[in-house]
């Protein structure tokens, strides 16, 4: 990992994902193969490949909790924000005391176990969601895919903030159609999930070919399927998943969030022809 640090202005940044996102960290040493954070290369310069860097972002000024009263604050966009450096610098931990007092609507995405850590200063913020991706049930899969906290790790995780009194939200993100068995995450955890969201795989730039080659070499069975939804551009499969899983959450009483049907996921095949040289 090169690690370096960064002074920075202000951590707090507006955002399209809710009002205002903090990003602590600039790379992910989870080195997610779908990540679609890895974009930030274009603006940061990064020579090196996503999740084999990672700069530290210190500030000397405070956040402006005026600012952030009555609004929705996303943490993190664009990284983990208790990645394995957390451990280390704490920056994480320490903007979250400063968040104490705000009235605001923090939600918090993670992948990693290390948010337990800060258990005690969670309990104290007024309003807190705490989002665990988890996309599958097998843990083979999933060292393929990130260098996270294991499946389990994170199903103990997502069980002990629900205990805590923490809302909890299950992030079934990217949902790989006919490899990720949304039916039985719901099953295992639904006891102690307040919300799941549901997201599409959304394959763009440079590890689109990474995914496609995967699923075609170790799922070579659905494999004709991605080539239909994600090459030549038929989508009918895909929206068919997400009315199955959406009949099933209201069946159920399952209460959820639908992120599917990004624009960016069903690339035009006459825009978007995958080279297999």
């Amino acid at each position: 990992m090169i690690v370096k640090i960064k002074k920075v202005k202000d951590y707090v940044t507006k955002s399209k994902i809710g009002e205002y996102a903090i990003n602590p960290y600039i790379g992910c040493p989870h080195k997610c193969k779908y990540c679609y954070a890895s974009f930030m290369k274009r603006f940061t310069n990064h020579p090196e490949e996503w999740g084999e860097f990672i700069d530290i972002k210190l500030c000397d000024k405070k956040i402006n909790q005026g600012k952030l009263e009555g609004k929705n604050v996303f943490m993190s966009s664009v990284t983990d924000c208790y990645n394995p450096y957390e451990a280390k610098y704490k920056i994480t931990r320490n903007l979250l005391e400063q968040l104490i007092d705000v009235d605001c609507r923090l939600q918090i995405s993670t992948k990693n176990k290390l948010i337990l850590r800060d258990l005690d200063i969670l309990k104290q913020m007024k309003h807190l969601d705490v989002a665990m991706s988890v996309n599958t049930l097998d843990e083979n899969f999933r060292k393929d895919m990130d260098r996270a906290s294991s499946i389990q790790e994170r199903l103990q995780t997502l069980k002990t903030l629900y205990e805590a009194g923490i809302y909890t939200i299950l992030f079934m993100s990217p949902i790989f159609i006919g490899i990720t068995e949304w039916k039985a995450i719901i099953e295992e955890t639904k006891e102690y999930i307040n919300e799941y969201w549901f997201e599409d795989l959304n394959l763009r730039g440079a590890y689109k070919y990474t995914i496609l080659k995967y699923v075609e070499e170790k799922y070579p069975s659905v494999y004709p399927m991605y080539e239909e939804i994600y090459i030549k551009g038929n989508p009918q499969k895909l929206i068919n998943m997400d009315n199955e899983i959406k009949e099933y959450c209201h069946k159920s009483k399952i209460n959820y969030t639908d992120y599917f049907h990004h624009e960016e996921v069903i690339c035009k095949c006459e825009n978007n022809k995958l080279s297999k040289n």
